[in-house]
């Protein structure tokens, strides 16, 4: 019997003893496992911390780079402002000094006239020439187609005479002889310009002229002017005229 309760008490001892060796296994196993999940949540920790580290520096980097580009298209908006604003000035610039350079030549232009008039007046009218306000003026003794009196003129340093007023009418009148004067219409018919190819402004026509021929037509086209004062007064006595008629002329110099 008292082998039998020994066997009994080694048997629950060995149970006991695999039971408690069962739960030191089980505790390091746990202990192991704890120790592992440990490590891997250690590790997501660590992983986690560096993504949100990683996602602050993309997002610093990210708002840095917009705000330099912000500054860089204010600083490119400024500067394209800027340029505008000096290629305005610069073209203002340009302007006004196109505007002084042609007010200069003019006024270079009106003093040179000035100069010349005043060098003119000085002088005395050359042998044949009458003076009146600002001109010479010289009445031919001989007589001459229309292109021939111009020519002589144009020999003379001077023109057939333009008439301008009616003060310089009166002029011519008193000169008491029929003469060539600067006006035709041989370019285009009806159309009357003087010598220096300016249109006609005012005219001293006699009545019924210009009539291009019209009363004596073999005398075939009339386009050049006359004064007629041995036939017409008092001041109407222009007429127009064959250029291959023979008649005086006046020249006129302006000084």
């Amino acid at each position: 019997m008292a082998d039998y309760v020994n066997k009994q008490v080694i048997e629950l001892n060995k149970v006991n003893e695999e039971n408690r060796n069962r739960a030191t296994r089980s505790v390091k196993t746990e202990t192991h496992l704890s120790d592992g999940r440990l490590r891997l949540y250690r590790l997501a920790a660590v992983c986690f911390g560096v993504l949100c580290l990683l996602q602050v520096t993309l997002n610093i980097s990210l708002r840095l780079a917009f705000y330099n580009r912000g500054n860089e298209t204010v600083e490119r908006d400024q500067l394209q402002t800027s340029y505008n604003t000096l290629t305005e000035e610069r073209d203002q610039l340009q302007t006004s000094y196109n505007t002084l350079t042609e007010e200069r030549d003019q006024l270079q232009k009106e003093r040179d006239d000035l100069m010349r008039k005043f060098s003119n007046l000085k002088q005395t009218c050359p042998d044949g020439w009458q003076k009146f306000n600002s001109s010479w003026y010289f009445l031919s003794t001989e007589t001459k187609t229309w292109k021939e009196s111009r020519e002589d003129c144009l020999e003379r340093g001077a023109d057939l005479v333009i008439v301008n007023s009616d003060m310089e009418q009166q002029f011519l009148l008193g000169l008491n002889k029929g003469a060539w004067i600067g006006l035709t219409d041989c370019v285009t018919e009806g159309t009357w310009r003087w010598v220096d190819d300016t249109p006609l402004t005012i005219s001293y026509w006699h009545s019924q002229q210009p009539d291009n021929g019209r009363d004596d037509p073999k005398n075939g086209e009339e386009d050049c002017v006359e004064l007629n004062i041995e036939t017409w007064r008092p001041a109407k006595a222009w007429n127009d005229q064959s250029c291959l008629d023979n008649r005086h002329w006046i020249c006129e110099k302006v000084v």
